[in-house]
């Protein structure tokens, strides 16, 4: 049976891989600043990865309610922070996540989780802006799904290119949004400062 990220054996595990990282790195891991950073480095990977222990379905099936209610539903600037699985540097973004009920709606904080369940894996963002819209789609069976998201991505600021201001967006559309002018109404929703 697979160890759970989050037992024990894997946090034992996970510190003795990063003692052995800084070893390589040529540190001196008895050093006051050192001792406990393969502790903190083991519990910090634990709960960023914390997305494989978690369940989007069961999250958005535990607040679903029926409602009468068939317009856009929109929350946006949905911060993340994920993790490239290319160089396991942190992703640093926002998601904003629109649906058009049909009779179910499901509680606001929910569609935050769902964003953190898969956020909180080793990701690229297109696969990120798939699964929160699939997982969307899945549960509520709405009249439509959008899914915006724009992130910066540490390993293009920090190395390779070192680009700091370069921000990558994504989308998906379901259902209603891939009609043009429901799209349209969507993007200019979140692209305002309604509040």
């Amino acid at each position: 049976m697979k160890n759970k990220l989050s037992s024990d054996e894997v946090y034992e595990k996970l510190k003795e891989t990063y003692s052995d990282i800084l070893k390589l790195a040529g540190e001196d891991i008895s050093r006051d600043g050192l001792l406990k950073t393969p502790h903190r480095a083991a519990k910090a990977l634990q709960f960023m990865l914390r997305g494989y222990e978690q369940d989007a379905d069961e999250i958005i099936k535990s607040a679903l309610f029926d409602v009468e209610y068939n317009e856009m539903v929109i929350v946006k600037d949905i911060e993340f922070y994920s993790m490239c699985e290319h160089h396991l540097l942190p992703i640093i973004g926002k998601a904003h996540i629109a649906y058009i009920p049909d009779k179910k709606i499901v509680g606001l904080s929910k569609i935050a989780r769902v964003v953190d369940v898969y956020a909180r894996r080793l990701q690229v963002q297109e696969r990120l802006t798939q699964q929160i819209l699939d997982a969307l789609d899945r549960n509520l069976k709405p009249f439509g799904v959008a899914v915006v998201i724009e992130a910066q991505h540490i390993c293009m600021m920090m190395r390779g290119v070192q680009k700091q201001h370069s921000v990558t967006t994504t989308s998906a559309f379901k259902g209603m949004f891939s009609r043009l002018e429901t799209r349209g109404e969507f993007l200019r929703l979140i692209s305002h400062d309604l509040h």
